[in-house]
């Protein structure tokens, strides 16, 4: 493949994600630099969005993730614009923030949110209110304990996770109860797309530990080997290509381990 073939690819795909105008940001017209958006349409739109083994979807996820985890509010509103308009469901894109205030502080999740609302109501969008949840603490820690179990396996008893500790105990039960039990339960996203969210904040945020444990228990909810490459590599064009090898390294050693 050529530059020029990637260019057009890039050309295509930008074509597709600013079809209502939603990136217009990253136009041609008033260049922030000379040349520079011929650049990101070679080398992100085309050397990474048009990249084969994930879909575009997928790859549209990581991205919301990384821009909400690291608060790209401008980007994050043009961005939650093309979600929209390559399908993503209203709700889905807000349970993306949602997981994603997890790992990143409820504070990032608050701005993520209200910025996704507003551009909701630009475009006459309402996500409808569902019934309120309201399960006890032992259920939620029982469920979570289960899904925990089922995304970690033995790894979920591992490190701050370990039980009995009782210094990581004091803050992992929150975790295990409203992260695992409450949060990864939730409708609107299911499991592969919050994994997907965990994935790409972690590598975006530079925590090694969980990107190792994360990637990892990516498997276990049905992404492939090859998907969890380019859900890294997606990353790269907004947290940053250093942080995105880090991640990819420390998925490949941690893989040739399994």
């Amino acid at each position: 493949m050529t530059r020029a073939d990637l260019r057009r690819r890039g050309e295509e795909i930008r074509t597709r994600l600013e079809r209502t105008g939603a990136l217009s940001g990253h136009g041609e017209d008033g260049d922030p630099a000379p040349g520079y958006s011929r650049f990101i349409t070679e080398l992100v739109f085309g050397g990474v969005w048009g990249r084969p083994g994930l879909p575009l979807e997928d790859r549209m996820i990581c991205t919301l993730a990384v821009l909400s985890a690291l608060q790209r509010l401008p980007q994050l509103r043009s961005y939650i614009g093309a979600a929209l308009d390559i399908g993503l469901e209203p709700r889905a894109i807000l349970e993306v923030f949602v997981q994603c205030g997890l790992y990143s502080g409820f504070s990032t999740a608050d701005t993520s949110l209200a910025t996704a609302n507003a551009v909701f109501a630009a475009r006459g969008i309402t996500v409808a209110e569902e019934p309120v949840r309201e399960d006890e603490l032992d259920v939620l820690e029982e469920r979570g304990q289960q899904i925990m179990a089922a995304l970690h396996g033995e790894r979920g008893r591992q490190g701050y996770a370990a039980p009995g500790n009782p210094i990581t105990g004091a803050l992992f039960g929150s975790a295990v109860q409203y992260g695992y039990g409450e949060l990864w339960d939730r409708p609107g996203l299911d499991r592969r797309g919050r994994m997907l969210c965990a994935v790409a904040a972690f590598t975006a945020m530079g925590l090694d530990g969980q990107v190792r444990k994360f990637s990892q228990s990516a498997l276990n909810v049905g992404l492939t080997q090859e998907e969890i490459v380019e859900a890294i590599i997606q990353t790269g064009p907004y947290g940053g290509f250093p942080l995105a090898l880090n991640a990819l390294a420390l998925f490949s050693d941690a893989v040739s381990q399994i």
